[in-house]
Formats: C-alpha cells, structure tokens, sequence
C-alpha cells in the first residue's frame, strides 16, 4: 500500500502473539470511565473536593490523570485491535481504512456534542475529548502501521522535545519568549489565531491544536506498552516490567517538572511522561491481579463500563448537558435548570454540601453503571 511503508512489522507482529483480550484492559478502561463521568457531574460545581477538580494550572490532582490515562488506554487496545484484525485475514489498506472512519466518527460525534442542545454554530466550541481521542488515535495509527518500535520511538522523543522547543524558544507576539501562563504561551496563540470564538476559556483551550502533539505521544507510549504486552515473554515479567516502566516514568515526569511543569491544561512533555508511568503501573497491577493471579471478580463493574466506553462517556455528557440548558417550571412561576432542581431537592437535604454533590456524583455514576449493565448481559457492545 503506497502511504504505508513496507518496512513495518509493528501490526503484523502483534497479529502473530498472544491473547487478543485482557480483562485488566477492560477494568482499566472502565475504571477511566467511570473516573470521567465521577469528576465531570458533582452537583454543584460550588461544593467539590479539591482531588475532584484540575489543578488551576502548575501541578496535578487525581483528576488530571484520567484523560491521558484513556488516550493511554487507545494506543493499547490499539495494538489488540489491528491484531485481531490482521488475524481475521484483513489488509494493512483495511486497517487503514477502518481507522479513518472511526477517527471520523468520533470527531464529529464531538462536535455534535460541543453543539449539543442549542446547535448555536456561530459560537460552539470547536476542540474537546472526543475531538483530541480522535485525532491522537488517527495519527498515532498512522505512525504505528508506518514504522516499527524504534521509530515510534524516534516520533515520541520528537513531539515531546518538539512541543518543548516550540514553548520554549518561539516568541509570542506581544508576549515574548518562554511565558507558560494561560495567555501568554505559544498553544494558546495559536488557538486564538485559529479558533477564536469557538474556545472553552475566551482566550485558550486545553485541547487545542498545538498541545494536540504531545497527545499523540500519550497514545504511542500506549502502543509500545500494546506491543509489550504482546510480546511471548512470561506474563509475570509482563506485570514487573509494566511496572518498573511506570515508576521510572513517575520519577521521570517529576524530574522533568523542575524544567518544563507537569500541566495537563498544555500537555506539556513532561506532563506525558508522569501520566503514562502512572498509567503503565496501574495498568500493571490490574494485570497481574486480572490477568496473572486470575482475580477478576472485583473488576466486573469496571468491565462492564469498559466494554462500552465511547457509548457511555457520550451519553452520559449528553444527558448531563441536558440537565444543565432545560428548565423546569414551579409551581410558585420560578423555573430552575433540571440537574439544580435534583441536587437541591433530593440531595442537599442529606448531607454537607461537598458530601452531597460528591453523592449526586456518585449516584450518577452508578445510574449509567447500571444501565450499561443491562448491555453487557445482553451482549450488546456499541462499536465505534
């Protein structure tokens, strides 16, 4: 096939090892899930726990994790994926095809739902989730049917001492050289001269176009970890290594935030190296309790949101902008926005108010666990 060269052999390798499912990448991918949906519905955006919300810039909280986490977790799956599809006799062209579409698919459903429910264009925001996960997963496929590990390799080291160099010696206008603040950096330049309007803040966004780069590293260091965990070596080296790889990672992304700051709002390079360290030993210690040792009982709840992630994460944002743009009417002629009327109605009543918005959350969270469930004993996987 003329755009892919023939010198790859990471998708064919993968095609020709070991098993075609893990049950640790389900709950891993699930636990990622039920994270997002946790953090982004508490009942009142006034009453949060301070681990429940981003860091205001510099710095992490367990938040932080969950979106790199998740682009970590589709440069695994990655690698399953073109693998079994490989062995069901598909071309290279097939998998080349199948990644266009469902990239499509997924960057518009992000756009349907940014406009989602007033469909006001003019205004929309046009970057999101689903819009970066599409982009990282087409150009992270790309390169991984494109080369072999050593030049995924080359590509990782590229965007994250490219994206560094780009913040840290281009100036920006009106602002100068270096400057990491929401305003005055390069990323945040370039989302205003390209998107202005259409922007989460008024002037910057933390899924723009530039810090889409280092994303993409998150999702190939996901794809190294595919391969790895491909690979014939003994299931229990799989686990240690997975392991040891994320502590140097952690340590890693510390040391490099003395330099260039862990900040999830610019991705920045050293934010990649600590989150995917964090996500290759959590996904280590869920393989060697899932899929090494056999404890899987514990991880069901996580499978079953795993197995229909994309469906969930969309329908449960849908259903939380719903409730934050429709009203309901009084009987006293005063309307108030549905999710409002919930949490103050059925929950505030119960408890503090970060207790109570932490169990509008978690009731939330558990009302689409449920329903997934549903699914899951029918079968039912809704494949984008």
């Amino acid at each position: 096939m003329s755009t892919i060269t023939s010198g790859s052999n990471s998708a064919h390798a993968a095609a020709e090892t070991l098993p075609a499912r893990l049950m640790s990448l389900d709950i891993f991918r699930g636990l990622t899930i039920a994270g997002m949906i946790l953090v982004n519905n508490p009942g009142s955006w006034r009453y949060v726990y301070a681990p429940l919300l981003h860091a205001p810039w510099h710095g992490w909280t367990p938040t932080d994790l969950i979106f790199p986490f998740f682009l970590f977790i589709v440069g695994v799956s990655m690698i399953f994926s073109f693998a079994a599809r490989l062995k069901r006799g598909h071309r290279r062209a097939d998998l080349l095809r199948h990644v266009m579409q469902r990239s499509a698919i997924i960057f518009f459903l992000g756009l349907f739902l940014n406009a989602f429910p007033f469909f006001q264009f003019t205004t929309m925001r046009l970057p999101g989730v689903l819009q970066r996960i599409a982009l990282c997963y087409f150009f992270a496929a790309l390169i991984v049917l494109a080369s072999a590990r050593r030049g995924q390799l080359v590509f990782i080291v590229a965007l994250l001492g490219g994206y560094w160099a780009l913040l840290a010696l281009v100036p920006v206008p009106g602002y100068g050289i270096g400057r990491l603040d929401p305003d005055g950096n390069l990323a945040a330049y370039v989302d205003r001269r390209l998107m202005l309007g259409h922007l989460w803040k008024p002037t910057w966004d933390p899924e723009g176009l530039l810090s889409t780069l280092p994303a993409i590293a998150t999702t190939l260091l996901g794809a190294l970890t595919g391969q790895w965990l491909r690979s014939h070596r003994p299931p229990p080296h799989k686990a240690a290594g997975l392991i040891a790889m994320g502590a140097v990672g952690l340590v890693a992304g510390e040391l490099l935030h003395l330099w260039f700051p862990i900040n999830k709002n610019l991705w920045t390079s050293s934010y990649v190296i600590f989150t995917a360290g964090f996500a290759a030993l959590l996904l280590g210690l869920c393989y060697w309790l899932a899929d090494v040792k056999g404890y899987r009982r514990w991880g069901t709840p996580f499978v079953i949101f795993g197995r229909n992630a994309i469906a969930v994460f969309t329908l449960a944002s849908l259903v939380a902008k719903a409730g934050v743009s429709w009203k309901l009417a009084l009987p006293d002629g005063h309307a108030v926005f549905v999710k409002t009327y919930l949490f103050e109605c059925f929950f505030a009543p119960l408890a503090s108010p970060n207790n109570a918005s932490l169990l509008f959350a978690l009731t939330y969270t558990l009302c689409w666990l449920a329903l997934m469930a549903l699914l899951y004993r029918k079968q039912i996987f809704i494949k984008i």
